[in-house]
C-alpha cells in the first residue's frame, strides 16, 4: 500500500513509530508536512501539491494534525477525502474534537456522562455562570488546547473570578468545568481503534498537581479497564465518528465519565506503559479499511 502520514515533524515519536510499522509490513510510506501542501479546488479535478509536485498516488492517509494547524490541516485532509483516498479519522471527525464545548455537547446529547461544563459569551454573565456550579474548586480551560495547556484550577470563588476576568482581557474563549475532587491528579487514557480498546493506562501526577497529562508531570502505568470504561470509550469514539481515538476518563463516585476525546493521541506514553504495538495496530486498521471500504460505520449516533 502507498500510505501518507500528515505530520509536521518526522522526528516525533508517534510519526516515527507509524512510519516504521508501515515499512516493516511492506508498505510504501511518505511523511508530508500539511502546511507545505497546497490545494487546487476545481470541479472534477481536485489536486494536492507538495513542494511543487502534484501528489498523484496514495491509498491511505494517517493524519497527525496538531491543534495549532487544525483549520488548514483538515482542509488538506478533506482534499484527499474528495479524491476518494481512505483516511484514518476524517476531517469532520477531527473538527468535532477540537472545540471542547462542541465535543462535550455531542457526547452529552447521546447519553455519555461528562463533567458539568458551562460557557458564557458576555463578560457580565460570568458571575451567574460561576454560580451554576457547586462551590469551588473549579476547572477553567481554554476552549481549544492540548497536553494540559490552558487549564487552571480555581481553588476558591476569588480565584475563579480573577481567572475569568484575566481571560476576558485576553479575548480568550474558555469553559468552566466542575472539578472532580476524587480524581485529582489522576485520569485514565483508553486507546480506541475501530470498535476495540487496544490499550489502557492510568496517568498520575506525582508532584501533587491536578493535571495528569504526561507532559505536565504525569506518570503512566498499564491498567485493565472495566467493561463499563471500555464500552464508554468505544461509544464516545463512535459518536464523534473517530476510527482512532484517545479517550480520557475520570473515576467518580457515581462511575466513570468522559473528560475528553483526542483525535490524534500520542503513542509514546501509552506504548511504553503498556507494551502494546499501537503503531502497527493503527497501520493494520487503515490497510483493512482500504481493502474493505465498507466497514461498520463509525458515525455519530445522533446528528446534531
Amino acid at each position: 500500500m502507498r500510505l501518507i502520514i500528515l505530520s509536521r515533524d518526522t522526528q516525533l515519536y508517534s510519526t516515527r513509530r507509524l512510519a516504521e510499522a508501515a515499512r516493516r509490513n511492506g508498505h510504501r510510506i511518505r511523511i508530508l508536512d500539511p502546511t507545505r501542501c497546497y490545494l487546487s479546488v476545481a470541479t472534477g479535478s481536485p489536486a494536492i501539491y507538495f513542494r511543487g509536485r502534484k501528489i498523484r498516488k496514495a491509498d491511505g492517509i494517517i493524519p497527525r494534525i496538531g491543534t495549532s494547524i487544525t483549520a488548514y490541516g483538515t482542509s488538506v485532509l478533506r482534499q484527499f477525502e474528495i479524491q476518494q483516498v481512505a483516511v484514518q479519522n476524517t476531517s469532520d471527525a477531527i473538527l468535532r474534537t477540537r472545540n471542547k464545548l462542541h465535543m462535550l455537547q455531542r457526547l452529552a446529547a447521546c447519553g455519555i456522562p461528562v463533567p458539568q461544563t458551562g460557557m458564557a459569551f458576555a463578560p457580565e454573565d460570568d458571575p451567574d455562570l460561576l454560580g451554576l456550579f457547586p462551590s469551588p474548586p473549579l476547572i477553567i480551560k481554554l476552549i481549544e488546547g492540548s497536553q494540559g495547556l490552558g487549564v487552571v484550577l480555581a481553588e476558591n470563588p476569588e480565584a475563579a473570578e480573577s481567572v475569568t476576568e484575566t481571560l476576558r482581557t485576553l479575548m480568550a474563549h474558555f469553559l468552566v468545568q466542575h472539578f472532580v475532587t476524587e480524581s485529582r491528579g489522576r485520569d485514565r487514557r483508553l486507546f480506541v481503534i475501530g470498535t476495540e480498546v487496544v490499550a489502557g493506562m492510568e496517568r498520575t501526577n506525582r508532584n501533587g498537581g491536578f493535571r495528569a497529562n504526561l507532559h505536565r508531570g504525569g506518570h503512566a502505568r498499564k491498567i485493565k479497564p472495566s467493561h463499563v470504561e471500555v464500552d464508554l470509550a468505544i461509544r464516545a469514539a463512535q459518536i464523534l465518528g473517530l476510527d482512532v481515538a484517545g479517550v480520557d476518563l475520570l473515576k467518580t463516585e457515581t462511575g466513570p465519565i468522559v473528560l475528553e476525546v483526542n483525535a490524534a493521541p500520542g503513542l509514546e506514553g501509552i506504548e511504553q506503559a503498556t507494551g502494546v504495538d499501537i503503531a502497527t495496530r493503527m497501520v493494520d486498521a487503515l490497510v483493512e479499511r482500504i481493502r474493505n471500504p465498507n466497514p461498520v460505520a463509525s458515525t455519530p449516533e445522533r446528528p446534531l
